[in-house]
């Protein structure tokens, strides 16, 4: 069976649960045989192996962490060399997304990012897109080289499925770009207790409609009660109301969770092409012409200060 590469996102040895998707994706196509690199590389073998990684290629070297992203695509093509997989498969992070590019650069090979799906074709892995702010479905393959393809959090399943999880090290040889561009600190993010936007299994979101800073409690409330994570429209963004880091848009970040609500959200274009992947959404408004009523399997016509409340006590109260 055709082997395939899966670039391990984790944290000091802690593997993120998209890689844990990825994983699932791959075992579609092929025998996963995953990449982990950096400090606790090691530590992440176990779960890897639980999860259907036939081998796990590990290197630690102070380049991965003094340096910006080209050690890691040096490593990544040293893997790719050594196992001329199938495919190559990456988280959609931002900084996936880029050693993706510069691997399908390296390796003459065809790319494709954000895919949410992925099955195995007759010329080589077919990927699912969402296209055009998601008004569109598309089916894409690579039709040169050995296709590199990015996916987002949350489009696939984590299943168990033990494999031998055999360890071997990777030897890379670092290039003259790798140590261009050097890190000079890190800051790092303070936490909020809740799970990351981007990979959350549900996501509330407050838009316009909140109508101040101070009110962002009811949407906080609510997402605490589910175990959420919180996002906010451009809108209540640029008004200042939350955080950049946590805008869901066109030009914030694109969320794919199990269970997307929207509240005092409109449905402009620009907040739909990030959340209209969503599985299942469901919409709090007023007005009852709103756009995001077009888009949700459930909507809710009333005023958030109302509903929103009311549906955390319920919440609250069943968990109770």
């Amino acid at each position: 069976m055709a082997e395939v590469l899966v670039y391990v996102d984790h944290v000091d040895g802690a593997v993120r649960k998209p890689t844990l998707e990825l994983l699932t994706l791959a075992r579609r196509i092929g025998e996963p045989i995953a990449v982990a690199l950096g400090n606790g590389a090691a530590d992440t073998v176990g779960a890897l192996a639980e999860h259907g990684a036939v081998k796990v290629l590990t290197a630690d070297a102070p380049e991965f962490a003094d340096y910006l992203v080209v050690p890691k695509v040096d490593a990544l093509q040293a893997a790719f060399d050594a196992v001329s997989p199938a495919a190559v498969l990456l988280s959609s992070s931002a900084e996936a997304k880029e050693i993706a590019a510069r691997l399908a650069v390296r390796i003459g090979s065809g790319i494709i990012t954000d895919a949410v799906d992925l099955e195995a074709g007759d010329q080589g892995p077919v990927a699912t897109q969402s296209a055009f702010a998601a008004s569109y479905t598309t089916k894409s393959r690579v039709s040169k080289g050995v296709p590199v393809i990015t996916v987002k959090p949350n489009s696939a399943p984590v299943e168990a499925a033990a494999a031998a999880g055999a360890v071997e090290t990777l030897a890379v040889s670092f290039s003259a770009q790798a140590t261009g561009t050097k890190v000079l600190s890190r800051t790092p993010r303070e936490s909020t207790g809740r799970p990351e936007l981007t990979e959350a299994a549900i996501v509330v979101s407050g838009g316009r409609g909140v109508n101040g800073a101070e009110n962002f409690a009811v949407i906080e409330a609510l997402a605490d009660s589910l175990g959420a994570a919180v996002g906010a429209s451009r809108a209540a963004v640029d008004a200042g109301w939350y955080p950049h880091t946590n805008q869901v848009g066109q030009t914030g970040k694109s969320v794919s969770p199990q269970l997307y609500i929207a509240s005092g959200i409109s449905g402009a274009i620009q907040h739909r092409a990030g959340m209209q992947t969503s599985k299942t959404i469901v919409a709090v408004n007023k007005d009852s012409e709103a756009p995001i009523f077009d888009l949700v399997d459930y909507g809710v016509v009333g005023d958030l200060f109302d509903v929103v409340p009311q549906l955390t006590e319920e919440i609250n109260t069943r968990k109770g």
